[in-house]
């Protein structure tokens, strides 16, 4: 008789044991950032203004909306995606004779690879009101995580100059470290288990980029969306200061909705906003909300 004959087939015959739900009631132990457009680099220059350069090099320019569209994704990866825009595969097939290849997309990254290391020394200041926010947490005890789609070559040159600005976070995670970038979980996860974390929904994720935000709710962790200061936004600190207040309202609005179809539990202008976030995070936790 074959082993399973006598096995019925009926979800019914295997009952369902419903453990009772364990919800972590705690603070909020650790907070896991992105770097461009959320912590420095306000308007997320550095990394467009390099994609941009390597593919005019390429002869085949594009426009800062095509290179801010992927932003958020690996950086080979985000080439990849903007030669796939049927517009951009286009002029590049225009322009060379033929479609882009595997080896075109490698040298368009080696060529961002170098373009980009100068690029995040000129745009490496810190958002305002970043170094106070960190500084509140570490005195709150929460640990200060990084996630970013820079590859460790990059982060190489970026960790030491964001120290000379004071910023040092406890741990980075770069899309070199991990088997998938965003939107997986992987990068967020992988800070909370170096930081110790106690529990993923003690732990809140802040990025600019709807992918990133997708990243930290596939890890189950609170996330935070960045509208003013980041890539969606697109604008350098000087060009937001110069925004009529009418212009600059109705820019957030429509940056706030698009964060929000993430499914994001919070939006808010700029990292100085973020500790009232972490407050109201820990209240709902009190009372018995999850991420």
């Amino acid at each position: 008789m074959n082993f399973t004959d006598d096995i019925s087939h009926d979800a019914s015959a295997f009952p369902r044991h419903i453990a009772p739900r364990r919800a972590w009631r705690g603070p909020i132990t650790t907070a896991i950032f992105d770097w461009a457009g959320t912590v420095l680099d306000f308007g997320c220059i550095a990394p467009v203004e390099a994609f941009r350069q390597v593919f005019a090099d390429a002869q085949v320019p594009i426009s800062i909306a095509e290179a801010r569209l992927p932003m958020g994704a690996a950086k080979r990866e985000h080439i990849e995606m903007i030669l796939a825009m049927p517009t951009v595969q286009t002029r590049w097939t225009t322009q060379h004779g033929r479609p882009s290849s595997q080896q075109d997309i490698d040298t368009l990254y080696a060529a961002f690879l170098r373009v980009d290391e100068k690029n995040v020394a000129r745009h490496s200041a810190l958002i305002p009101g970043a170094f106070e926010t960190m500084a509140a947490l570490r005195a709150r005890g929460i640990a200060i995580g990084s996630t970013t789609g820079y590859p460790r070559e990059v982060m190489q040159n970026l960790l030491p100059i964001a120290a000379g600005h004071g910023y040092e976070p406890d741990f980075c995670c770069t899309v070199s470290d991990v088997a998938r970038g965003r939107p997986w979980p992987d990068m967020c996860l992988a800070n909370a288990l170096a930081l110790g974390a106690a529990h993923v929904q003690s732990c809140v994720v802040v990025d600019d980029s709807p992918t990133g935000l997708e990243a930290g709710l596939a890890a189950g962790m609170w996330t935070v969306g960045i509208v003013a200061t980041g890539n969606e936004m697109g604008l350098s600190l000087a060009e937001w200061q110069a925004l009529a207040p009418a212009e600059r309202d109705a820019r957030l609005r429509l940056i706030r909705g698009r964060l929000l179809e993430t499914g994001a539990h919070f939006v808010i202008d700029s990292i100085a906003d973020l500790e009232p976030v972490i407050d109201r995070s820990e209240a709902l936790l009190a009372a018995g909300e999850a991420a």
